[in-house]
């Protein structure tokens, strides 16, 4: 029983993995933000291409 404690105790202590998990929140807010940022990006790139090509419809 005494041993089971011990581990336990030194699983608790142990903190190597931790850096990992933190890594990977970062990249995943970073993610979250590029996403964000490209979906916003994405229409205003449509609205350009649908305003150019009314422009050129209408030129001809």
């Amino acid at each position: 029983m005494t041993q089971i404690r011990i581990v336990f105790e030194l699983l608790l202590k142990d903190e190597s993995g931790q850096d990992l998990i933190e890594y990977a929140l970062v990249a995943g807010l970073i993610a979250l933000g590029a996403v964000a940022a490209m979906s916003g990006l994405a229409t205003k790139i449509g609205t350009a291409f649908n305003t150019v090509g009314s422009q050129l419809t209408s030129a001809m």
